[in-house]
């Protein structure tokens, strides 16, 4: 996979529920930008941040998905529900 990360970088989405995005985890997120940046701009992303949407619609979480092989760790502090109390690491 180390291979192929500077062109085919994958994202997990942990507990999105295959396909269907109404599982546990944060589940929406906009890969369209991170496209355009990434193919206009010459920047690949990192880190997508997703959103967990409650069945109001409500946003109530937010989590980093990170580049794989890294993934998601607390920093020790913030709030749970807050992506920025995340930090993508291998």
């Amino acid at each position: 996979m180390e291979r192929h990360a500077e062109f085919l970088p994958a994202h997990m989405v942990p507990e999105m529920s295959h396909g269907l995005g109404n599982g546990e985890g944060p589940h929406t997120f906009d890969l369209l930008t991170a496209l355009e940046t990434w193919v206009e701009q010459a920047e690949a992303p990192d880190s997508l941040e997703a959103t967990h949407l409650t069945g109001t619609g409500a946003a109530d979480r937010t989590r980093p998905l990170c580049s794989y092989p890294a993934v998601a760790h607390y920093r020790g502090s913030g709030d749970l529900n807050q992506a920025a109390s995340f930090v993508c690491r291998e």
